[in-house]
């Protein structure tokens, strides 16, 4: 049996290195449009690679699937996190937890992933052919007959797995729709938010945590840190809500307004009545010189000038009106956002085959027996932390075993 998989990332080369564990006779070709393999492994986790997430369950691991979670379950159940971090430790690469669960080579150099998946693709005597781009897959007979960019010449394959990637184009998806599959359109996951020419930037490095920010007018928010940038806002909780907004967004194009609460967890009577405590305890000290506990002093100056507080103001010349215009301020503090950045380059894309064209115990089309989908090209997509790189491991092992 001849098996060809299309993508060289990690899905791709996760299934290269496994396929002779469940099929001893196949010949695995790997092809890669890019002239070498796992680039985006080599980048990852800010070239540290970040390769999965110590969660305490499959059920806390799903949580961090903004698209995907309900079907993930069933591959999750076949090769979790914990069974990740066996594969990669027993063939010897030593692994660290961090505090938050990130999961990185003790190395902290992505090379050392990149480096085993590649030594055991050839231990396995898996083809590799970089700078191969496939543009039209057509199913004959019980195979596939693949088409190349620049070749005249088709290769036929009795089984194809398809692990290319996110693409961010529509267009992209043209040679697997043709085979009749439905593509969920394309669009841009786990961002930062632009807000051009506002004051806020010039407290651009201020971390504030935790926080809990919002899009206005809908149900999405994520709690976490805040990194105020010299263009907008970044950290965990902005690119958590950039990919669980992630659709709603795109259709917006970019345009829309966040409110943010900068004590993450008070609501406004909460914060009413405690810088009500703080005016009758500090009656004659500057309000700049007094503030709620967890708020950054600058951010503190700059909420109260944008309240049209004077810094030089004493508490006992604050009255009610003003105090309940500052509460208002820091649990509902409104911005208009012009445009998204990408984070780092670690760009992830929502959208791609539709997960009701596959079978996800099996990860097999339900529309051609004998082509499979791992990683990124399915409708699937999480968090940072590790869990994009969990979710490729986990569906390049179970496409891998061609149930």
């Amino acid at each position: 049996m001849n098996t060809a998989i299309i993508g060289g990332g990690a899905a791709g080369m996760f299934a290269a290195c496994n396929i002779n564990t469940f099929h001893p006779c196949h010949t695995i070709t790997v092809f890669e449009k890019k002239p070498q393999f796992l680039s985006k492994v080599k980048i990852s986790g800010g070239g540290r690679c970040n390769l999965t997430h110590a969660s305490a369950s499959v059920a806390d691991l799903l949580k961090s699937y903004p698209r995907g979670a309900n079907s993930l379950k069933k591959v999750f159940h076949q090769f979790s996190h914990q069974q990740t971090m066996q594969w990669f430790e027993s063939r010897g690469l030593r692994l660290v937890v961090q505090d938050d669960g990130c999961v990185f080579p003790a190395s902290q150099n992505a090379m050392s992933v990149v480096n085993l998946l590649m030594k055991h693709a050839l231990i396995n005597k898996v083809r590799l052919q970089p700078s191969s781009e496939i543009v039209a897959l057509i199913p004959i007979g019980n195979g596939f007959e693949l088409h190349l960019k620049d070749r005249e010449k088709a290769v036929y394959f009795d089984r194809v797995i398809v692990t290319t990637g996110g693409i961010p184009s529509l267009s992209g998806f043209d040679w697997l729709k043709a085979s009749g599959h439905e593509i969920i359109p394309p669009a841009p996951s786990l961002f930062t938010f632009k807000l051009e020419g506002n004051a806020i930037t010039s407290l651009s490095g201020n971390v504030v945590n935790p926080v809990r920010v919002s899009i206005a007018g809908t149900h999405f928010t994520a709690n976490g840190p805040l990194l105020i940038t010299h263009w907008g806002m970044s950290g965990p909780a902005i690119l958590k809500l950039s990919a669980f907004g992630a659709r709603h967004l795109y259709e917006k194009k970019y345009c829309f307004k966040i409110r943010v609460n900068w004590t993450g967890i008070l609501n406004e009577e909460d914060v009413r009545h405690q810088l009500n405590s703080i005016r009758k305890r500090d009656v004659t000290r500057k309000v700049v010189n007094s503030r709620p506990e967890g708020l950054p002093s600058r951010l503190w100056e700059y909420l109260l000038v944008t309240t049209g507080i004077s810094e030089d103001q004493k508490w006992d010349q604050i009255g009610n009106k003003s105090l309940n215009q500052l509460a208002n301020r820091i649990c509902n503090d409104e911005y208009t956002v012009s445009g998204k950045t990408t984070f780092r380059e670690e760009f992830v894309t929502s959208g791609g085959i539709s997960l009701q064209c596959v079978n996800m115990s099996t990860l097999e089309s339900k529309v051609c027996p004998g082509l499979y989908f791992a990683g990124e090209v399915l409708d699937i997509d999480g968090l940072t932390g590790g869990f994009n790189l969990q979710a490729a491991w986990s569906t390049g092992y179970v496409a891998s075993m061609m149930q």
